[in-house]
């Protein structure tokens, strides 16, 4: 469910290689949701009703991106995928936080400044309390998103490399309406995810055919985890399909219903440090410099 371009190119060759990005999912790292007084996602009630553990204050990166971030470059990888938090920009259907734009804002200039692309993601498994736990089968729900997607590019477009509309769209659709292991909670519910899957698809052209995009929009792209071996990267990037990007989940550990697998890197007693397999990452290091 993911479409469009990208214009990252190896500097020795004219054939385009996918970008290796490590991702930072903001709900399971960010720390301040679902709480009392802080922004709400769909995830919300059954934290609130102890049916799962919610991020509490995860490893306060919406305070400290710039620790984790100055050791990126030890990976010898492009850069990270940044998932922009929408329950944190907007809160209320209509209230925008603007000092939360600011903030992302500054995250990516300082992951620039470590000489890292950087592609974001719009919407991700946590959407907004205020959206519903169905958003994605309500017809009125295409707006806000419009609306949130233009206004986040306004705001940070020019800053940014790439752009992802949704991560992880299918499992929207097969978790949460199939399988019932994730908002809203729904198994077997087949004629409703088909419904959602068809409102995602129109969303994603939507964001796709928005002529700010430009060809910062990704479409193609493979997610593994980061801990995969060496072997299973050069096999997957043999097999690649034309993938503009492969994504590393994740490049730390998360806490909360969205963790991802263990991450490359490890908070140490406050100190942040490298715990990639050493054969991936010599497979980086040949892989980024050909």
């Amino acid at each position: 469910m993911e479409w469009g371009r990208s214009s990252r190119e190896k500097l020795t060759d004219v054939t385009p290689r996918p970008l290796l990005l490590a991702t930072l999912d903001g709900y399971a790292v960010e720390g301040g949701f679902d709480g009392t007084f802080l922004p709400a996602t769909c995830y919300s009630p059954t934290v609130a009703l102890g049916r799962h553990d919610g991020p509490g204050e995860a490893l306060d990166l919406w305070h400290h991106y710039e620790d984790v971030l100055d050791v990126v470059p030890n990976l010898g990888i492009d850069g990270i995928r940044l998932t922009l938090e929408w329950a944190r920009l907007e809160p209320r259907p209509g209230e925008v936080n603007e000092a939360a734009y600011e903030r992302y804002k500054e995250v990516i200039a300082h992951a620039h400044a470590q000489q890292l692309h950087v592609t974001v993601v719009l919407i991700d498994a946590a959407w907004p309390s205020w959206l519903g736990l169905e958003a994605w089968l309500l017809p009125w729900v295409v707006p806000y998103v419009r609306t949130h997607v233009q206004r986040t590019l306004e705001y940070l477009g020019d800053s940014v490399d790439g752009v992802v509309g949704f991560a992880r769209a299918t499992s929207f659709v097969n978790d949460g309406y199939l399988l019932g292991t994730s908002p809203p909670w729904r198994k077997d519910a087949r004629d409703d995810a088909a419904s959602a899957k068809k409102q995602l698809g129109s969303l994603a052209a939507l964001m796709r055919d928005d002529a700010s995009m430009g060809e910062k929009w990704v479409s193609n792209f493979h997610e593994v985890p980061a801990n995969i071996t060496a072997k299973a990267m050069r096999e997957l990037v043999g097999d690649a399909g034309g993938a503009q990007e492969i994504h590393l989940r994740s490049l730390t550990d998360g806490l909360g219903p969205t963790k991802g697998p263990s991450g490359l890197l490890v908070n140490d007693e406050g100190a942040w440090r490298v715990r990639a397999n050493p054969e991936l990452l010599s497979f980086f290091s040949e892989f980024i410099l050909g």
